[in-house]
């Protein structure tokens, strides 16, 4: 516990849980929409799997920095870039982004409503998995991360637990907010497309610096919650809705 004296230390501690918890946005909105389709009493006890989930999977992969280390070897190539195992991950855990993302959307907009008793169980069991499954994916950056600003095994593990601690408190808000306004939801789904392709490219060793995908899309939601603001107050001071033609009666006496 030497690290507790160093200042060095506290600032990585403090560095990193920041990192972490804009590195979990993603992360927790993927977990929101995918809760949104469970009954209500079902939604807050799935968030909080989900993100212990992804804790668990983060300090996990932590705990085996080796084999972390591991997966950055070529395994073979592919139009002449070379594809390693942690290049593999992200390839498929973007594909699988993708997919989910525009299911999603689909369902949202056209699908069709689904009983909420008859699947109940099945479908808290296989949000679960989704959410396992891409919680691997966004685990691996944030490992790789980690590694890179933190001496200390110890400071990495403390700053994912505080982070994830952090967003089990905002999830059921954030999840709720979502529900509430499907533009957001609609915009929040886009974002997650976009983080699909990101990981896609950097699978193929196409760098997309995360600064302008995060911009982009707080950016969005900025401008769509100030329009949120303007409907809400033209909402309060609206006035009834009247007719603009007079009705006319089929068989007029």
């Amino acid at each position: 516990m030497e690290w507790l004296a160093s200042p060095e230390a506290w600032i990585a501690l403090f560095t990193l849980t920041a990192l972490e918890i804009v590195l979990g946005i993603d992360n927790i909105i993927f977990i929101s929409i995918l809760v949104g389709r469970l009954p209500e009493q079902q939604r807050n006890k799935a968030r909080i799997l989900g993100l212990g989930l992804a804790m668990i999977s983060r300090i996990a992969l932590l705990l085996s920095l080796s084999w972390v280390m591991g997966l950055t070897a070529a395994l073979f190539t592919v139009f002449g870039n070379e594809i390693s195992g942690r290049d593999l991950i992200l390839i498929i855990g973007g594909v699988f982004l993708l997919w989910k993302s525009t299911h999603e959307i689909h369902n949202s907009l056209e699908g069709e409503e689904a009983s909420a008793g008859s699947t109940a169980t099945a479908s808290f069991a296989s949000i679960l998995v989704q959410i396992a499954i891409i919680d691997i994916v966004f685990s691996l950056d944030s490992v790789i991360t980690a590694v890179g600003l933190a001496k200390h095994i110890e400071v990495m593990i403390l700053a994912i637990i505080i982070s994830v601690g952090v967003m089990m408190l905002s999830a059921k808000a954030l999840g709720e907010f979502v529900e509430r306004h499907p533009t957001i939801k609609m915009l929040a789904l886009s974002f997650l497309i976009l983080v699909g392709f990101t990981l896609v490219g950097e699978g193929f060793g196409l760098h997309i610096p995360k600064g302008y995908v995060y911009f982009a899309m707080a950016f969005s939601v900025g401008v769509e919650l100030l329009n949120i603001r303007m409907r809400t107050k033209k909402q309060q001071h609206a006035q009834p809705v009247k007719l603009h033609k007079t009705m006319v009666e089929d068989n007029p006496q």
